[in-house]
């Protein structure tokens, strides 16, 4: 199969791009680098079956050979991510989704859409179902992500319903892991990389609101699975283990055997006081379910941060510094041509 990844420099889309080459499939692999990682993609480069293509899916499309498969990963995904650039991350979900269940629509291709938990807002039901319809602002100060996921769900369904598209939705949970960016915003990273430093880890409000938190290769599984399967309606992807925030901050501190206290601040407005999964719909039309525990999870992400720090340090404003690679990226490229407006 040839599968077309959007967002796939960022933190997960590397993941799932490197999976399906391990499965023997080509890929193209589409990012305009907003929040992925040139080095995330470093080591696919060379692969015969790999394709990079710098380009934001808000604009019209090149020209690409024939798809079997699209991935739609391309969405800033943290709050700090997401709320630097509202519009951008409101675009790239109903403008940059459009143009490729346009090109879904073109090649006959399966389109799976990669949306999020935070369809559900802050929850007044617990766990979640994917027939639970949420409870979200769409003023809030993560109405920018959530609405543009809610309407990239409706747009996907949309064209399944009015185009024949088959289309799959992922409602993804809490992912962490190797490739992670040091300063994303995103809870573990945020204390991992405090804890790593010594800094106080910090803790907003109380630390008693909950999430529920996947390592990388579960998800990966989930969305292969989705992507084989014949279910075409929204799919909840995530482990159901919950914890408090706090706990998160202690299981941290003991991995990395820090001395760092912890910090409490202010809760931010619209944070979802909890957030766990109901993953019956996966094990039944799947056969998933998660296998990497937390704690597994999080040794290994700690030991990619350890390295990721030690080789390179974030700099003092909190920024990772650039990487660059060559601009001929795959010896596959010339087999994409620019497509006229």
């Amino acid at each position: 199969m040839r599968a077309l990844v959007t967002g796939g420099a960022g933190f997960v889309g590397s993941h799932l791009c490197e999976r399906l080459l391990a499965g023997g499939h080509e890929v193209i692999c589409i990012d305009n680098l907003s929040t992925g990682r040139r080095q995330n993609i470093a080591g696919l480069c060379e692969h015969p079956g790999f394709t990079y293509l710098i380009h934001d899916v808000v604009e019209p499309l090149p020209l690409l050979p024939r798809l079997d498969w699209i991935y739609h990963l391309a969405s800033p995904a943290s709050p700090q991510a997401y709320q630097r650039d509202p519009i951008a991350t409101l675009r790239v979900n109903s403008e940059g989704t459009r143009h490729l269940l346009n090109l879904a629509t073109f090649h006959g291709a399966r389109f799976l859409y990669a949306s999020t938990s935070e369809v559900y807002g802050d929850p007044l039901e617990h766990p979640q179902r994917e027939e639970y319809r949420g409870n979200v602002s769409t003023v809030g100060p993560r109405s920018m992500y959530d609405e543009a996921k809610r309407y990239g769900e409706a747009l996907t369904i949309a064209y399944a319903q009015t185009h024949r598209v088959e289309t799959r939705i992922a409602r993804i949970f809490n992912t962490f892991g190797p490739r992670m960016a040091p300063d994303d915003g995103r809870v573990i990273s945020n204390i991992i990389v405090q804890a790593l430093r010594g800094t106080p880890l910090t803790v907003f409000g109380t630390g008693s609101q909950t999430r529920s938190f996947q390592y990388v290769d579960d998800l990966i599984e989930g969305m292969v699975r989705l992507m084989g399967s014949t279910y075409c309606g929204p799919v909840n992807i995530g482990n159901p283990s919950e914890y408090t925030i706090l706990q998160l901050a202690q299981l941290i501190r003991e991995l990395t055997a820090t001395a760092a206290p912890i910090e409490f601040l202010p809760l931010p407005a619209d944070d979802p006081k909890q957030r766990r999964p109901d993953i019956t719909l996966a094990r039944t039309v799947l056969g998933w379910e998660p296998r990497v525990s937390v704690r597994a999870g999080l040794a290994t992400t700690i030991a990619y941060f350890q390295e990721e720090l030690g080789a390179d340090p974030v700099g003092a404003n909190g920024h990772h510094p650039s990487y660059s690679l060559p601009v001929h990226m795959s010896a596959r490229r010339d087999a994409i041509q620019p497509m006229a407006n």
